[in-house]
């Protein structure tokens, strides 16, 4: 159907030519999942981009390659026909649905324009089958919501407008973009489950890129790895999982925090980062990380070669015989890290009652209080000293809210929160800046949360600066090294930083005055998975060496069944459970937290075809008007299956945090909990 030969895009930069596509071939047949995976840089996007012509020249040249559509060769042809293919024979769905839709056209709006743009159809009789789309997507009230616009939409009924849009026309190519990484897991289920039906009943071809390899293992047929612009590594799904040949692809999977397995003492991470693009490093571009390398790795270019004669298992990677046996090896039995929690040890932080309305005010100079945004609506928690507890949930749910609440970043409009023998909701502003240098927070973004014009060395000293504490000349180098960075990046910008090593600023400037309780707030969800696995270390080795307490909150439940003690899990402002790490994940209890572990993608294909799935329908309710009683029973797939004076306990009556029957510390909010198996294999 869609078939790359040989593509090449280079960049003309000031620090010489970036080559992000470099000589890369590969091909997607009719009604099939090619998953293209790979950190980010290695070129995956742009690839997608210049299939669709959407690259521009200049900056862009394209020194050789073809694309071909059913034989045509897209590169070749004249704009205005590669327009009339666009959205029509070959179609893309975007990674941030905000920016690819327009903000001041209605939804239904566009997907009409983009059905007019190829087919002679009245305007009405396109805004029908906008409406029609819509509906085939999974948006309730279709007619409604069509009417209405891009910021009205939650992210994964923008993520379904992009993916009606993009099937406008029944493309023969669907090219999807890191369809689902801003999306909750639940949420990405459904996204899935929705483009396999709509592959299914259309018979499209689909390349998915991502670097989610739980997905990939879920939804793809064939994988393509990326690293530096090249394909080092394509075959089956199976093959890749089970047998690959690259050392790349080796220590991705290796690197990978798994939720079906109980907690390893520690991750292994890929060393180093990516290389830069305009300096790819002579021979095979991954021999500076790679474990297996060897002289001749450093100046021989590896090309693609059948990992058997006939095979369509392809590898770039000079010790492929000594990648298989280390990945097929038996490996001893990891050591196991038992959750650190001890009963009975007076906890760091106590959280009681904790309450966070935002007001809603209308009428003029907006001075009339019309109702309340229930943002976080009375949570109970305590973390004992050296653990940590994860806060996990949709978005929208009031994490981090919570989070900052107990900072005292936003004042909590009910409740007490208590750091040590401190009640830090009745502290004066002095007193509050003091507490400061025992309680920080690292943020989910760090560029956005470090300074641009401030070098890392003003940073750092700034805090010393704000909060007190002894800064000496050894302070700062001593400092960036405890959080693996060089001494001399002191006087580096953050803009000079990869995304992992500025997260590691951001932690460095939170630990800098040894505070006993910090707040991570989705620390590692921005960064690859090989980057991810170095910070998640790194956390754990700072936590056993200062005896720091955390609270971490994410939605990815691999790195919460890793990194944590105990886990709380929120659903519209509530708790509704809290449990031991293990017994959480093995033994769920509320059946929001039975889905929520369901929908979590494992990277492995054997795994991911025998699992039960329980897929949640709709999104979260709006926290300004949240539902009586049971607040999940609206999205409830246990309420359904009760009898009518059961369902009416759920609409009238709200469940308490209450224990789980046998268990002395799991607790669970839900009138009928019990244990369903949602991992098999």
């Amino acid at each position: 159907m869609l078939e790359v030969r040989d593509l090449r895009v280079h960049f003309d930069t000031p620090a010489g030519t970036v080559k992000a596509v470099d000589g890369v071939s590969w091909q997607v047949d009719e009604g099939e999942t090619l998953a293209i995976v790979g950190e980010s840089g290695s070129g995956k996007s742009v690839s997608a981009m210049t299939i669709l012509g959407l690259v521009p020249s200049p900056p862009a040249v394209f020194p050789g390659g073809q694309v071909l559509l059913r034989g045509r060769s897209l590169l070749d042809m004249p704009e205005a026909r590669q327009r009339k293919l666009r959205g029509n024979e070959i179609s893309m769905i975007f990674q941030d649905p905000l920016t690819a839709l327009n903000p001041v056209f209605k939804v239904g709006e566009q997907i009409a324009e983009m059905i007019r743009t190829h087919r002679k159809v009245g305007k009405a009789a396109a805004l029908r089958k906008a409406v029609d789309l819509l509906g085939e997507v999974g948006i309730p009230n279709p007619r409604v919501r069509a009417a209405q616009y891009p910021h009205e939409f939650s992210g994964g009924m923008r993520q379904r407008a992009m993916i009606a849009m993009a099937l406008a026309n029944d493309p023969q190519v669907l090219l999807a973009d890191e369809p689902t990484t801003a999306l909750d897991v639940t949420v990405q289920a459904q996204i899935m489950q929705l483009l396999e039906d709509l592959q299914a009943s259309r018979n499209t071809a689909i390349v998915l890129i991502t670097h989610d390899l739980g997905l990939v293992a879920s939804h793809a047929d064939r994988i393509a790895v990326m690293y530096a612009g090249r394909i080092v590594e394509t075959g089956t799904c199976e093959e890749i999982f089970t047998a690959p040949r690259h050392s790349y692809t080796h220590g991705l999977l290796s690197s990978l925090a798994r939720m079906d397995h109980a907690r390893p003492e520690k991750l292994e991470p890929i060393p180093g980062q990516p290389p830069s693009l305009s300096r790819v490093p002579q021979g095979c571009a991954f021999h500076p990380r790679c474990q297996f390398a060897t002289a001749e790795c450093t100046t021989e270019v590896p090309i693609l070669v059948p990992s058997r004669p006939g095979s369509d298992h392809l590898h770039a990677c000079l010790h492929s015989d000594r990648v298989a046996a280390a990945h097929s090896a038996p490996r001893p039995p990891a050591a196991v890290a038992t959750a650190r929690v001890e009963t009975g040890v007076p906890p760091v932080l106590e959280v009681e009652g904790l309450v966070k309305h935002f007001p809603i005010r209308s009428g003029l100079l907006f001075k009339r209080t019309i109702g309340a945004v229930q943002a976080v609506d009375g949570i109970d928690l305590d973390i004992e000293p050296g653990t940590t507890l994860s806060l996990v949930g949709e978005s929208g749910c009031g994490k981090s809210t919570a989070a900052r609440t107990i900072l005292r970043l936003q004042e909590p409009t009910a409740g007490s929160v208590r750091l040590g023998s401190r009640d830090v909701t009745a502290m004066r502003k002095e007193e509050l800046r003091k507490a400061r240098e025992d309680m920080q927070i690292v943020f989910q973004d760090p560029y956005a949360s470090l300074n641009p014009r401030m070098t890392v060395r003003q940073i750092l000293t700034e805090k010393y600066e704000l909060l007190g504490g002894e800064l000496t000349e050894d302070t700062i180098p001593d400092l960036l090294e405890t959080v693996g960075l060089s001494a001399e990046y002191a006087d580096r910008y953050p803009h000079e930083f990869s995304g992992g090593q500025r997260q590691r600023v951001g932690i460095a400037r939170a630990i800098a005055l040894n505070p006993r309780f910090v707040v991570l707030d989705e620390p590692v969800s921005a960064l690859d998975v090989s980057i991810q696995a170095q910070i998640l270390n790194l956390l754990e080795d700072l936590q056993r060496e200062f005896g720091l307490t955390y609270l971490f909150i994410a939605h990815d439940l691999s790195v919460v069944r890793h990194i944590s003690d105990r886990v709380a899990v929120m659903y519209l402002g509530g708790i509704v459970e809290l449990a031991d790490r293990d017994d959480l994940f093995e033994r769920p209890q509320h059946p929001y937290t039975q889905a929520l572990i369901s929908a979590v993608p494992i990277p492995d294909p054997a795994v991911e075809r025998s699992r039960e799935r329980i897929v949640l329908t709709g999104d979260v309710p709006n926290p300004a008007d949240p539902p009586s009683g049971c607040r999940f029973r609206t999205r409830c797939w246990k309420h359904l299956e009760l009898s009518d004076p059961d369902k009416q306990r759920c609409i009238t009556e709200r469940p308490a945090l209450d224990l789980a029957d046998g268990s002395g510390r799991h607790r669970v909010a839900c009138h009928f909990a019990g244990e369903r198996q949602v991992l098999r294999g």
